[in-house]
């Protein structure tokens, strides 16, 4: 076998190969020495069969398999002498005209190819230990407390009919029945019985409550609407729609204690009970959120602490995927680069440069791991799809069997998993500070872009 780099550019090698075609045959007889006990032919008895024959019956498609074999346990050798660690799949250039092919399969010339590499640079890690992280703090407080209990006293507050002939008005909930049309034809899922509609709660179509408004018991009338261009039902998205609509119950909502009896139609057993549930569940919100900061900021001296040249190709690959998902959603909401205040190539710049920064963190992250024997157990990934899937009441098993059967969907839920561990890791070695702050100060710029891998 002769190995032969024929390209060396910063993070792209490529070598041509040549392995010997004795070689080859070689291997293909050893393969067909060990069919000859396993085939059953006409006129031979089991394992009889002369090599030259097996050769006439099978030789083509056990060279093939040969080379396929060789070809794999060459480049890995080349790859491992070299101490490589590909950044993608290898790109092998085979022969690929007629009669050199029929030479090849037939063992009468040497396999000669070519295969080109991207690989990972190598990665020199930071001091960890050097690392000062500040972790915010945010207390619960009884304010927050009394708004949560608030709203939900307002969510479950009791509605009660109007008299006879009364109109409906903003914040009454109207129970209609409605056929929708698009163009003077009824579409799918435009139609609803007795569905009750609180007037101002925004959970139909823009412009479909407030149309409800003046209507009595018994009413009719035509609600003119156009669906958003991001609706989720593409047939629909950015139509314009008539819905014939008739109302049978006008109600308006009644004041609600909030008391021990309120909480009690809640399942809990008193007040008390319910604020303390509350506060739980404001305390994992603000949680999570600190979590979130703290891993950014983390992040952010990751990012600062270890520069250098990503594989070229992943930081493409990495562009193109976020590119046409940001293509896709301007497109669905109708908007333009000039409606962001920019342009499309400065947009290509911007996202570029987040790209190869989610790439290298990719890369880091992946390298402390590795380095530090930290991995992701079947138990904590079957942990995540379980959560996963009562995500989704009532598909829990169509849910189970798509990501069981589907290594690149598990792959997805495995990522996050192991990134995670990877910084709780680092975390434990960092100086960390925790800093206590407003729940206005935790949430300050929770709605900016986070740039992570």
């Amino acid at each position: 076998m002769q190995v032969k780099e024929t390209v060396s550019d910063g993070l792209k090698h490529e070598f041509q190969v040549s392995v010997p075609a004795a070689d080859l045959d070689a291997r293909a007889n050893a393969r067909l020495n060990d069919l000859k006990t396993r085939v059953r032919i006409n006129g031979f008895r089991p394992g009889k069969v002369p090599l030259a024959h097996l050769k006439k019956v099978y030789g083509r498609s056990v060279m093939a398999e040969t080379i396929e074999e060789v070809v794999r346990e060459t480049n890995n050798q080349i790859f491992s002498e070299r101490g490589f660690k590909l950044a993608n799949e290898p790109k092998v250039t085979l022969p690929t005209e007629e009669k050199a092919v029929e030479d090849l399969l037939a063992g009468n010339t040497d396999l000669a190819y070519s295969v080109a590499i991207e690989v990972i640079p190598p990665i020199a890690l930071a001091d960890f230990k050097a690392f000062k992280i500040e972790k915010l703090v945010a207390e619960v407080g009884d304010k927050e407390i009394d708004d949560q209990v608030a709203k939900i006293a307002e969510q479950n507050r009791p509605f009660a009919a109007k008299g006879e002939g009364a109109k409906a008005e903003q914040g009454d909930r109207v129970t209609i029945s409605f056929t929708g049309k698009i163009d003077g034809t009824p579409f799918e899922v435009g139609k609803g019985e007795n569905i009750p509609v609180p007037i101002g709660s925004n959970t139909f179509i823009p412009g479909f409550e407030d149309q409800l408004v003046g209507m009595a018991a018994g009413d009719s009338r035509v609600v003119k609407v156009t669906f958003p261009v991001n609706y989720g039902n593409d047939t629909l998205a950015g139509k314009d729609a008539e819905f014939e609509t008739t109302a049978s119950l006008v109600e308006t909502p009644q004041a609600v204690a909030v008391d021990d009896e309120f909480a009690k139609t809640l399942g809990l057993e008193s007040l008390d009970k319910l604020k303390e549930a509350v506060r739980d569940r404001i305390r994992r919100e603000f949680d999570t959120v600190a979590r979130q900061r703290l891993k950014r900021s983390l992040l952010d001296l990751l990012d600062e602490a270890h520069k250098f040249d990503p594989p070229q190709s992943l930081v493409d690959e990495e562009f193109n995927a976020m590119w046409t998902s940001i293509t896709s959603d301007m497109a669905s909401a109708g908007r333009s680069f000039a409606d962001d205040k920019t342009t499309e190539d400065d947009a290509k710049a911007d996202y570029r440069k987040i790209a190869d920064r989610r790439v290298r963190l990719g890369l880091v992250l992946a390298e402390i791991g590795e380095k530090n024997k930290i991995s992701v157990t079947d138990e904590e990934v079957s942990r995540a799809l379980i959560e996963r899937a009562r995500q989704f009441p009532g598909q829990e098993k169509q849910v189970w069997d798509y990501y069981r059967n589907n290594p690149q969907a598990l792959a997805q839920l495995r990522a996050p998993i192991y990134e995670d561990k990877v910084v709780d890791f680092i975390v434990e070695l960092a100086a960390v500070t925790e800093k206590t702050v407003s729940r206005e100060e935790l949430y300050k710029d929770e709605g900016a872009e986070n740039a992570a891998a």
